[in-house]
């Protein structure tokens, strides 16, 4: 095997070496595996390029967790008031229970999974930089493995500082007791994540992403575009997002349902960066719990926000049918959202009833990355689609946003977002002309929604436009009339995990939990 060739291997192909390798790498778990193993320093270890291909395919499986999956986006796009916990999900310490503001330092699941998953993915990052020059392999290529994995660990540090703020900031293997350090300054952090996604731009190859499953330039330049919108650097992040708009090497999909299924996956150009699967080897519950179990049911409040064909919204086309929602609707709506009662359609004609395992609370199921060729589903189903992280279509509307917040809405805007609204399948037309700035971000805000819900989108932009508190503070849960409730002087960071606090004396929680 060439050089060219081990870097653009698919990580899918060896996955029983990654597994072992991924054995090895989670054998401590004490402290979040800041120090993740001593087994892997052996002299037997880090020799060869062989060891070198399998430790990276072990720090790319990190992704395989619920934060970087259907898990966890999806329930993000609950807690952004996009969708509903369904009934027979709910607990004290579920995702429903957050949307209601019950979020403290002990209550577990999401709120401490991202913690706890991304320092994994910190400390594996961490330990194959410390190790990775010690391998006999060519210069060229090495560089190349460090750019991803710098990459990963900006991945890792962007969802840290984005959902808890300044955190413990680790850029080499740490020992226990050595890993009880304060908090960095979110702005620290920033600086480390925009350092390692430098370097990654620097030394990754210029090329497509699906024909490798590996990191490349425009994976990097993308997350940097959505990195610093995140700061509000909007000439940076116009010019990250033009950048890959420039170089040419990724475009919009011709088919946004399959984009999300296995079949529309291989070599699909507006896919930047995914979560990876493969069966037998790696597969994962995607289809039993979109399709199966109903604990994502999408609220009436997203189905709305899409316009009719015609451009217009709901309240203002004549075109709109309250008696039947689907007609004369942006086709994306369709794409995401299906009535709790429709039977699913196969591609040899086939209409099959689904099974859910439970009632929806709102009438509504989702089905963005859901393949109803696996029904009837049980328990031995077995996924394979890839999860979707970064896309081309996230790509100009980063543009859009930064430059009509820099600018206003210049030719530039209207051409990126007009571009997504005309892709194939979707054809909506283009924005009215004449449109103010304010009128221009309205509209905007509203195209990442229809364009992103249940990619774990809507919760980061209602955030960091300062909107979550006006938006969730009006929604009830349907059939309680529970209210939501976000309070502006906690919520917008979550708790540090309450057993990271009893471990690390330095640690100081953040406000108000």
């Amino acid at each position: 095997m060439n050089h060219i060739d081990r870097i653009r291997y698919n990580i899918m192909r060896p996955y029983f070496l990654l597994c072992a390798f991924s054995t090895l790498l989670i054998s401590c778990e004490d402290f979040l595996e800041k120090n993740p193993t001593t087994q892997i320093s052996s002299p037997t270890f880090w020799k060869t390029q062989n060891d070198a291909d399998m430790a990276l395919a072990g720090v790319y499986s990190r992704l395989n967790v619920n934060s970087f999956n259907y898990e966890g986006v999806y329930s993000l796009d609950i807690m952004a008031g996009d969708a509903n916990e369904g009934a027979q999900s709910l607990g004290a310490s579920s995702t429903g229970s957050f949307a209601l503001g019950n979020m403290e330092a002990v209550s577990g699941g999401l709120l401490a999974n991202i913690y706890n998953e991304c320092y994994r993915g910190v400390g594996s990052c961490n330990f194959f930089l410390a190790n990775i020059d010690n391998v006999d392999m060519p210069e060229n290529v090495r560089t190349i493995y460090k750019a991803e994995v710098q990459f990963l660990r900006g991945l890792f540090y962007f969802n840290l500082v984005d959902f808890y703020g300044g955190v413990p900031l680790y850029t080499t293997p740490v020992t226990i007791e050595e890993g009880t350090i304060a908090k960095s300054t979110k702005e620290q952090v920033y600086a480390q994540v925009l350092s390692d996604l430098d370097f990654a731009i620097a030394n990754l190859p210029n090329t497509d992403y699906s024909s490798g499953g590996h990191a490349v330039r425009g994976s990097a330049l993308a997350l940097k575009s959505r990195v610093l919108l995140n700061m509000s650097d909007w000439t940076g992040a116009a010019a990250a997002a033009k950048q890959v708009m420039d170089e040419g090497q990724f475009s919009l999909s011709d088919n946004y349902k399959t984009m999300f299924l296995a079949e529309g996956q291989t070599n699909n150009p507006e896919i930047m960066f995914s979560t990876k699967y493969l069966n037998p080897d790696n597969s994962s519950q995607q289809d039993i719990r979109v399709l199966w179990h109903g604990i994502w049911n999408p609220r009436g409040e997203l189905r709305d926000a899409y316009e009719c064909i015609d451009g217009l919204p709901i309240t203002a086309s004549p075109l709109y049918d309250p008696t039947n929602w689907k007609l004369n609707r942006d086709p994306r709506l369709e794409e995401n959202i299906r009535a709790f009662t429709d039977p699913a359609i196969k591609a040899s004609g086939e209409v099959v009833q689904f099974a859910w395992n439970g009632i929806s609370q709102t009438g509504l199921s989702p089905v963005k990355g859901g393949n109803v060729e696996t029904l009837p589903i049980d328990y031995s189903t077995r996924s394979e689609q890839d999860w979707i992280l970064i896309r081309y279509a996230e790509v100009l509307l980063n543009f859009a946003e930064a430059t009509n917040e820099a600018q206003g809405p210049t030719a530039a805007v209207y051409d990126a977002i007009n571009d997504l609204r005309a892709r194939p399948g979707v054809e909506m037309p283009s924005l009215p002309a004449g449109l103010t700035k304010e009128q221009m971000r309205d509209r905007i805000w509203n195209e990442r929604r229809v364009e992103f819900p249940f990619e774990g989108m809507r919760y980061r932009d209602i955030r960091r436009w300062k909107l979550a508190e006006t938006y969730i503070n009006t929604l009830v849960e349907p059939g309680s009339n529970i209210q939501r409730v976000f309070d502006p002087a906690k919520h917008y960071l979550f708790p540090f995990p309450q057993s990271e606090i009893d471990i690390n004396p330095n640690l100081v929680q953040n406000p108000g939990y």
